[in-house]
């Protein structure tokens, strides 16, 4: 298939937002769109990389506020591709991870698009390391597993495997789950999670409102029933290192 004629789609991991995190893959193929279509996360300097020409779109998805539908994305990624141009699908941390890839992906199989896949630097993993912890530790954190902390309504997913989510020996990092961590916790802690268990809040991580704090579980789900704010976030918890670097 013929990419000048018939356009071509980059899916591009801009990591946790920091622009020095891109890939180079990332940079050239951003300066290379003749279409951004990019999430709330990924805007700001990130887009400075992007050519003086192109059309940058925002399709980013944020909870309570009012955001473009799935198949609008889909369906806009489509149009571009089908008149002929470079498109960059711009996807905070990585696309793979709590990202709708796969909603996209189908749409432009289905439509005969042709595209690409660029992995971007996850936010759990950025979040640790300006933590200055290790997500895994010999003896004690042989496993890390990721979870959403909602569902396509905002509440906590019914279906999760809280025995899992509740195994002490694992690192666990919930994504989008400030709002319903409290809930979380009380049915984790009724299978077993020890309430003292080490857990950090990572707000914002690697931009210039980035926030650290450390807690147990126990005192975070208290901190978030009183206040959740708008930064995006990420929250981990097992047994994590005690060093760390910037951690309230």
């Amino acid at each position: 298939m013929d990419e000048k004629t018939t356009g071509f789609v980059s899916f591009v991991g801009s990591g946790p937002g920091d622009p020095e995190l891109l890939t180079l893959k990332a940079v050239d193929r951003l300066a290379r769109a003749d279409a951004v279509l990019f999430d709330d996360l990924s805007s700001g300097p990130i887009l400075g990389h992007a050519g003086p020409e192109a059309d940058l779109v925002g399709v980013g998805k944020r909870a309570g506020r009012a955001s473009p539908r799935q198949h609008h994305v889909s369906r806009l990624l489509v149009d571009y591709a089908k008149s002929g141009q470079r498109v960059v699908r711009l996807k905070s941390g990585d696309s793979g991870l709590f990202g709708r890839l796969e909603e996209e992906l189908v749409a432009l199989s289905e439509a005969g698009i042709p595209y690409e896949i660029i992995p971007g630097v996850p936010s759990a993993i950025a979040a640790a390391a300006q933590c200055g912890i290790p997500l895994t530790r010999r003896l004690t954190a042989r496993r890390v597993q990721f979870v959403t902390g909602h569902d396509v309504s905002g509440a906590l997913p019914q279906d999760i495997n809280l025995d899992a989510l509740a195994d002490p020996a694992a690192c666990t990092v919930v994504f989008m789950g400030k709002r319903t961590f409290p809930q979380l916790l009380e049915a984790l802690m009724a299978r077993g999670l020890p309430g003292n268990t080490p857990a950090v809040l990572a707000e914002a991580i690697s931009t210039p409102e980035q926030q650290l704090r450390r807690a147990t579980v126990t005192e975070l789900a208290d901190q978030l029933r009183k206040e959740i704010g708008d930064k995006p976030a990420l929250i981990l918890y097992g047994p994590l290192a005690e060093m760390g670097v910037g951690i309230d």
